[in-house]
């Protein structure tokens, strides 16, 4: 792999200690409403994973660890929302910068997908700075209420 390459694969086969420390990173919380105030541990870390992976064996598609050269950047992809697929992508703070990148692969998956005939994104009203998404296509669809918080939502066709 080369260094500048992005690579998705399966968080568990991430080591629970690089996304414990990922996952306690103050910077995180302060656009991640529902990710809590308490550090992550062994134990929250493997329910974390095993939600995520049960996602993969409910719809054959989930969220994957990302990598950057080999390395552990975050973690982000697809998850079904009702009828929508909804993307996520976190990204650790200094590596904040790959996120165009990462979202344009991801979609490319998406558009070679024909289960996703468009995505949604759902982004904290703390976010400022949505023109990313208006570059990609992405209209606005209101204010929702998810788990007890207000989020943005946006959609993007794919098809």
């Amino acid at each position: 792999m080369s260094r500048s390459e992005i690579a998705f694969a399966r968080l568990t086969d991430i080591a629970p200690g690089h996304i414990n420390a990922h996952m306690s990173d103050p910077k995180l919380a302060e656009h991640m409403p529902l990710l809590g105030r308490t550090p992550w541990t062994d134990d929250s870390c493997a329910s974390f994973v095993q939600a995520k992976e049960a996602y993969w064996m409910r719809d054959g598609l989930g969220h994957w660890a990302i990598l950057h050269g080999g390395e552990y950047v975050g973690w982000g992809g697809f998850q079904r929302e009702g009828p929508e697929w909804d993307y996520g992508l976190v990204l650790r703070p200094e590596r904040f910068g790959l996120g165009a990148r990462i979202t344009r692969k991801a979609l490319d998956f998406a558009r070679a997908d024909p289960r996703i005939p468009y995505v949604t994104f759902l982004l904290p009203p703390s976010r400022r700075h949505l023109g990313g998404l208006a570059r990609l296509g992405a209209t606005p669809l209101g204010e929702i209420a998810y788990d007890g918080e207000t989020f943005l939502k946006f959609r993007l066709d794919t098809a």
